[in-house]
């Protein structure tokens, strides 16, 4: 017995295929916007502009934030705590504003981050911004353990 798959059967295999996966889609979409908003996804208006920061100046263009952008310099995903923020918050703001403010060291054969004239807002907003990055819940990723 010869079956052949008719035109009206791949429609029906196209079309159910296409909701079935539609549906799936929607529910993962649902999942992760419940799972976001659960843990504290809603970033200051500090953050937010700490964020705007980090893109206008191309940050990702050297270091990674969560294993994404470039190699060239550190991962800073979880930069405040390196710098002692569980601990000290304000001793590792200042350590962090500091490090940024003296760039670049001139110190040879390292690779220099270029001076970024911020204001203080600017710097206090940017390091929300990392702060705020350390307590996101990345599930051990990247998988390096600096950051």
């Amino acid at each position: 017995m010869s079956e052949r798959l008719t035109k009206s059967a791949a429609r029906n295999i196209f079309f159910g295929g296409t909701i079935f996966f539609f549906v799936i889609f929607v529910a993962l979409v649902a999942q992760s916007v419940s799972y976001a908003s659960q843990n504290g996804a809603v970033p200051s208006d500090s953050v937010a502009h700490g964020k705007r920061i980090w893109e206008r100046h191309a940050c990702f263009d050297c270091h990674t934030l969560f294993g994404e952008g470039a190699r060239f310099a550190p991962e800073l995903g979880k930069v405040w705590l390196r710098y002692g923020g569980a601990e000290d918050p304000e001793g590792a703001r200042e350590r962090l504003k500091d490090w940024i403010k003296s760039q670049p060291t001139r110190v040879e054969g390292r690779h220099q981050m270029p001076h970024f004239d911020l204001t203080e807002k600017d710097l206090d907003d940017l390091i929300d911004f990392l702060r705020y990055t350390s307590t996101i819940n990345t599930q051990n990723w990247p998988p390096k353990g600096r950051g």
